[in-house]
């Protein structure tokens, strides 16, 4: 049975294997990536800094630097095995309302088409509630016909499909 967790350092060796199942350079949706642009995540140090860094994001006393949000970040596994990611951005600047949304998710290309990401989604939205956010905006390229949905599965409405600098997205709306 898969399970949201805390990110940790003890799955540095599940985690490359999962990342290592990626083209080289391919963004991982909600995986934190973009908190780490210089760090060798192989090296033990550097991965334990990365983590220490995704769980920090979600204090609201510490500032997150210019063009971030706060967010959690919670890792999708089961029997240890890194599976996916999803992260909740606690709320939207001009970036995340355009182009990313309230909540991004990537799942490992081998665990693909069983669920997962419909399963961390509608698990993620009750977090969604409790930080007092009455609705998400989630966003997918408009040719991810899984992603498209996992959000509609989710109460996803879709508002519309932009070309952003991220390419054409389609942006949905849950109401919590």
């Amino acid at each position: 049975m898969p399970e949201l967790i805390a990110p940790t350092d003890q799955l540095h060796s599940s985690w490359l294997a999962a990342r290592d199942e990626w083209p080289p350079g391919a963004h991982h949706d909600g995986a934190g990536l973009r908190l780490a642009p210089d760090a060798d995540l192989e090296n033990p140090e550097d991965f334990a800094e990365w983590v220490r860094r995704l769980k920090q994001q979600s204090d609201t006393s510490v500032a997150v630097g210019e063009g971030r949000v706060h967010a959690t970040h919670w890792w999708i596994v089961e029997d240890d095995s890194h599976l996916g990611a999803i992260d909740l951005r606690h709320y939207l600047n001009a970036f995340l309302l355009d182009v990313g949304g309230h909540i991004g998710y990537s799942i490992r290309p081998t665990f693909r088409r069983r669920g997962l990401a419909t399963w961390a989604l509608g698990t993620v939205l009750p977090e969604a509630r409790a930080l007092g956010l009455d609705r998400v905006l989630v966003t997918c390229d408009d040719d991810n016909i899984g992603s498209v949905r996992t959000i509609e599965h989710n109460g996803g409405v879709l508002e519309d499909v932009r070309t952003t600098e991220g390419g054409d997205k389609r942006r949905y709306w849950i109401t919590l």
